[in-house]
């Protein structure tokens, strides 16, 4: 599978880089990058986005920071073997900071932000709780 297609990058406000961290970790989190995947190189990224090498670098290491990516000097970065354990809530709360500030990006209020998760609790297909 091409890499670019596993990234849609939109001009929205959202920086490119955490657009680029984010659908690696949800491509990782779903499976369709799997442990010990090798990522294309940083330069390879850049050149097929189209988009600055320093931005392609910052997101990459806050990926292997939050231990979703191994870099190995020499040999290219991979999808870590082994996923990163973290606490549940931390990691809800890491999630809902980045939405809340793509949405304060696109001028969304926080009160209307949660006004429409709300909404989506009781009358969308995930409202049903088990």
């Amino acid at each position: 599978m091409e890499f670019s297609k596993l990234l849609s990058l939109q001009d929205n406000g959202v920086p490119i880089y955490v657009q680029l961290r984010d659908q690696i970790a949800a491509a990782v989190g779903s499976k369709r990058l799997r442990p010990g995947d090798q990522l294309p190189t940083m330069r390879e990224v850049a050149v097929e986005l189209r988009i600055d090498l320093n931005t392609v670098q910052r997101a990459y290491a806050e990926l292997e920071r939050e231990g979703i990516l191994t870099m190995v000097r020499g040999r290219g970065s991979f999808v870590t073997e082994e996923p990163p354990k973290r606490d549940r809530r931390t990691e809800l709360r890491a999630f809902a900071a980045r939405v809340a500030a793509q949405a304060q990006a696109q001028g969304i209020a926080i009160d209307d932000l949660l006004d429409a998760l709300k909404a989506l609790r009781s009358k969308g297909p995930m409202g049903s709780r088990p």
